[in-house]
């Protein structure tokens, strides 16, 4: 699933080019994602411009002067600024189309991601329940201490709870929590303040890396022009269960936490 990152990715991507552009036209070839598809309000939005391009979570929202176009990549989506004269293929399921030429094409094999739509001055219900944003100054090591107090469920599973904290998805977390120093099994509020001030600002810094190399290169994800991430390259323990630790040789162990691969380092993490 295309996380933090790769919306990111996605949201800086297409924004040059869809910013104060005229919306001509919206083709809705398949109506239903794992929502259906606002078709009248969509429709409704010919000759209104687009004045922002934002993200929530993982959510990007496309701004008009009627409300915002909300999209959710879910497990396989993408979404790529193209050519009009592009013929769309089996899994290309909606065009918004711009007056200069290009067209913003929505893409999604498995059809779990979404297009919403929130009307101006209203909060959609699923994003009105989320945390702060990770590269806030909302969130920081007293907040997430604060969060944590109490708390039995892992410290991997809670910083993964996106009504405690947005896009802290598999991924990352594995990888914070290995560059804090945190065992993931750990019960979140047995941890103290210390350590989550150094884990805040891990989960800062892991996903502001991978956003400035282009997200992480996953099976189904491309950026706006086609392109893998990067950040795969960089990864220290997501996807290496059973190879030695990088920095201290020991195999890395892996388990599974909410059904989630969990990878870590017996010696490093505690």
């Amino acid at each position: 699933m295309p996380e933090l990152p790769e919306v990111e990715t996605t949201r800086s991507g297409i924004e040059p080019h869809v910013i104060g552009r005229k919306i001509s036209g919206v083709v809705i070839r398949q109506p239903q994602l794992r929502w259906p598809v606002p078709e009248q309000e969509l429709r409704e939005l010919e000759g209104l411009s687009i004045k922002k391009v934002v993200r929530r979570g993982k959510y990007i929202l496309l701004n008009t002067d009627l409300g915002s176009i909300l999209i959710h990549l879910g497990m396989s989506g993408s979404l790529r600024v193209i050519s009009d004269e592009r013929s769309a293929l089996k899994h290309d399921h909606v065009d918004i189309q711009f007056s200069h030429g290009v067209l913003l094409r929505y893409t999604d094999p498995r059809r779990f991601g979404a297009i919403l739509w929130q009307p101006k001055g209203q909060t959609h219900e699923r994003i009105a329940s989320l945390g702060p944003e990770p590269l806030s100054e909302q969130f920081d090591g007293c907040y997430l201490h604060q969060q944590c107090r109490g708390r039995s469920v892992t410290i991997k599973q809670f910083i993964m709870n996106s009504k405690v904290v947005v896009g802290v998805g598999n991924i990352y977390a594995n990888e914070a929590l290995f560059q804090a120093g945190i065992d993931p099994r750990k019960s979140a509020g047995r941890i103290s303040e210390k350590r989550l001030v150094l884990l805040a600002q891990r989960i800062k810094s892991v996903l502001s890396s991978a956003i400035q190399q282009g997200g992480t290169t996953l099976k189904d994800f491309v950026d706006s022009d086609g392109k893998p991430g990067y950040f795969q390259q960089s990864l220290n323990v997501y996807g290496r269960g059973g190879e030695p630790c990088l920095a201290c040789g020991r195999i890395l162990s892996e388990v599974r936490l909410g059904q989630r691969s969990t990878v870590f380092c017996n010696d490093c993490q505690r």
